[in-house]
């Protein structure tokens, strides 16, 4: 029934309008046609606008719906692209690096002969002499081996005895050429002394603090002699050095010298203290084995099940005498040793009974630092439950316990007892035996922990340029009274016995030359010379002259005895050394005497700042400044000690020390 109607499409009434407008023309009014036309362009613009916010949102959503995966596999190719790189750069370094070290040793692993080597017959059999008739090496083994070596045997002679900081500044300021070098130690490598409590607890290992002697002194091309020295024949120019020959035996020998320098350091003093055989010191590489040692032992003793809780508290307390950098630092290596893997290898129990105690004979630890220095390490100790013992003195120490006096409640001296398996015993200086021997032989040698050296670092009686003293093993002069009378005869221009302001400034200028210590307590010499002038003539006579004398020479503080001033002086003396050879002609030629004070002035020491390890801490004090803080401090402790290393060598392995320390942890090893 449907068929009979027929569908037609949908006609917009805007183009019915215009189709009857084009179709009669005359029956259909313009106005009419123009109102048609705005509403289909109107329209129409309307339905295009609909259209293509239509089309955008679609065309939208097919590019997000499709864009994720091309986004996530360019993010794919993106990171295996650079992945490759990373390999491929790897490959190639390690090719690259690999090839370097055949190259190397393709070039170097040659077959080497050495036939009918020269040696003076004299090297072999030397000659006997010297007050002890004992053979005297006037000619070395190496000495003629080459036409570079005979020169060098003609030139005078220079022996250094000791291979400590000083040895090593000498030895690297020296100018190669000028002497026939002999280096004379008991020990065949120098050792980096700073780090010796690192080593002592595994932080980082022997081998990255020492460099052998012979290796630094083939700079100069200069002779190297194990033995020890134990006397000196000022008189003949002959030092006496004790060896051990093959079987074992000691033998004494001479060794000829033009200027000899004293550079053996110094030992522990012992203060009346018995029982101190019990006790470690940590001077020495084997100081720092020995420690180690018995860290090892006594915690692997203290894991045992058959140990008894009072042997294992007893096994397990550490006991420090002296509040310096090395007893401050030991103590500190001890905790972080406790903490960082203590703590993850041996028996809970063992850290739990840890106790580090830190004896200190005056009010505060680091009592050469800075006050803020002082507090700050005494508060990180007490936040790391280590017992830091002030104003109290050791008494006795035993096999099992240090027994100590302190202060009580009512300031009367009490007797308390630190059962301990473990005592380190760092308090201060003394002579080195052959230091205490050198200055027994001299009369006007009265200091009794070092030698007296003079502003030029020359020993005093000794004669004059011929021996030197450095480093722990000396101490500068700062008696101005013993110069008394050379200072009137310089400055006393009219002879009248008296010394007026005029005289007194030439005087004093005279002063800094001879003790440059007491440089900063004569800024004010005007005020100094008024306060002495008690009759007010504007002139002092002797006894006036030897107060004031007096008075400035209790103000002047001798340096201490640390590496820095030790480098400090054998860099100095290395140095005038070199220039009194290279001017010894000039100065003969010009019969100008030929002294130290020739080619340069007094040694004046500066002081670089001091710094100390606290664990995963450090300070540092530059005098008028100090820093202290955490890790950063101690990145910046680090660095200063990895710059001053001997040699490239031992700065690599002192790196990967630290590497594999941060990584994998201390070597529990007990070597």
């Amino acid at each position: 029934m449907f068929t009979r109607f027929r569908v037609r499409p949908f006609v917009h009434p805007t183009r019915l309008v215009l189709r009857v407008a084009k179709l009669h023309p005359q029956h259909t009014s313009t106005s009419l046609v123009l109102r048609t036309r705005g509403w289909s362009s109107s329209s129409t613009r309307r339905q295009q606008d609909k259209d293509a916010e239509s089309n955008g949102e679609n065309k939208q959503k097919r590019n997000s719906s499709d864009g994720a995966t091309p986004s996530l596999f360019k993010r794919v190719r993106t990171f295996a692209k650079w992945t490759a790189l990373l390999g491929a750069s790897s490959a190639a370094g390690v090719i690259l690096l690999g090839s370097a070290i055949f190259l190397h040793d393709a070039f170097t692993y040659t077959e080497r002969h050495v036939d009918r080597v020269p040696v003076n017959p004299l090297a072999l059999h030397p000659e006997t002499g010297g007050p002890k008739n004992l053979p005297v090496a006037k000619v070395l083994v190496s000495d003629e081996e080459d036409e570079e070596n005979r020169k060098l045997a003609q030139k005078p002679r220079l022996v250094i005895v000791g291979g400590g900081w000083g040895a090593m500044g000498i030895l690297k300021t020296l100018q190669s050429g000028a002497y026939h070098v002999t280096l004379i130690s008991p020990e065949t490598f120098t050792t980096f002394t700073p780090l010796l409590p690192s080593a002592a607890v595994g932080t980082v290992q022997i081998r990255s603090l020492v460099e052998p002697l012979r290796k630094i002194v083939a700079r100069l091309r200069g002779q190297y002699i194990c033995g020890k020295a134990i006397d000196l024949v000022m008189g003949e120019r002959l030092l006496e050095v004790e060896t051990v020959g093959p079987d074992g035996d000691k033998h004494n020998i001479y060794i000829p010298y033009d200027k000899l320098v004293i550079a053996v350091g110094s030992t522990s003093t012992t203060h009346g203290v018995s029982g101190l055989e019990h006790t470690f010191q940590l001077k020495t590489v084997g100081d720092a084995q020995a420690i180690r040692r018995r860290i090892s032992d006594n915690f692997e003793t203290a894991s045992l099940p058959t140990t008894t809780p009072e042997e294992r508290k007893r096994l397990l307390s550490f006991v420090v005498c002296g509040g310096g950098p090395t007893g401050v630092e030991t103590a500190a290596e001890i905790y972080d040793l406790c903490q960082e893997d203590i703590l993850n290898f041996y028996p809970k129990l063992c850290r739990e009974e840890v106790a580090i105690h830190l004896i200190q004979s005056r009010e505060h630890i680091l009592n050469t630092y800075s006050e803020a220095i002082s507090r700050y390490a005494e508060d990180k100790f007490k936040r790391d439950s280590v017992n830091v013992i002030t104003v109290a003195r050791v008494k006795e120490v035993h096999n099992d316990k240090v027994i100590y006096t302190a202060k009580g409640l009512d300031d009367k001296l009490v007797e308390r007892t630190i059962p301990s398996n473990f005592v380190l015993w760092s308090t201060g200086i003394a002579m080195n035996p052959f230091t205490k021997h050198v200055s027994a032989l001299l009369p006007n040698q009265v200091h009794f922990k070092a030698i007296e050296v003079d502003a030029h670092l020359r020993v005093k009686g000794a004669p004059l340029g011929t021996v030197y003293a450095i480093g722990d093993a000396s101490v500068m002069e700062t008696n101005i009274v013993s110069h008394l009378l050379d200072l009137v005869d310089e400055a006393d221009r009219n002879h009248d016995g008296r010394i007026d302001i005029d005289e007194w400034k030439i005087m004093a200028a005279q002063i800094k030359k001879r003790v440059p210590m007491a440089e900063e307590h004569l800024q004010k010499v005007r005020d100094l010379f008024e306060r002495y002038d008690t009759d007010k003539d504007d002139s002092i006579d002797l006894n006036e002259l030897a107060l004031l004398l007096q008075e400035i020479s209790s103000k002047i503080t001798p340096l201490p005895a640390t590496a820095q001033v030790a480098a400090q002086q054998g860099k100095y003396l290395g140095k005038k050394l070199s220039k009194l050879a290279r001017q010894r002609e000039i100065l003969y030629a010009n019969d100008i005497p030929f002294t130290d004070e020739a080619v340069g002035g007094p040694f004046r020491y500066m002081h670089l700042g001091s710094l100390a390890y606290i664990g995963n801490a450090a300070v540092f004090d530059f005098g008028n400044r100090s820093f202290m803080g955490g890790l950063a401090a101690m990145y910046a402790w680090r660095s200063v000690y990895w710059s001053e290393q001997v040699s490239s060598r031992t700065r690599a392995l002192l790196m990967f020390d630290w590497v594999i320390r941060g990584i994998w942890g201390r070597d529990l090893s007990r070597l």
